[in-house]
């Protein structure tokens, strides 16, 4: 059984996302101004409720909320979760 693993690491969480055809996206009802809202990754066709964003974005994001990400390191899978460093 394959395990998740935890990475905060920008290149790592990078290179997977896009290494499982994704990009950095946010869900488009959520956010005001320079707050992208929710962040998300999107998967092969592009989801109508997200929005793409620059990783730029994301990661200032991610470590304004002090995010992780635990994903499947092994294998076709693309579980992934943003959560809580703390």
């Amino acid at each position: 059984m394959a395990q998740a693993k935890t990475t905060i690491d920008h290149d790592e969480i990078r290179q997977w996302v896009e290494g499982h055809g994704g990009r950095p996206s946010r869900v488009k009802a959520t956010g005001k101004g320079d707050d992208p809202g929710i962040l998300r990754f999107d998967f092969a066709e592009p989801d109508d409720s997200l929005e793409e964003i620059s990783w730029d974005e994301f990661f200032e994001k991610f470590e304004e909320n002090e995010l992780a990400l635990l994903y499947q390191a092994e294998g076709d899978s693309r579980f992934n979760k943003l959560i809580s460093r703390s």
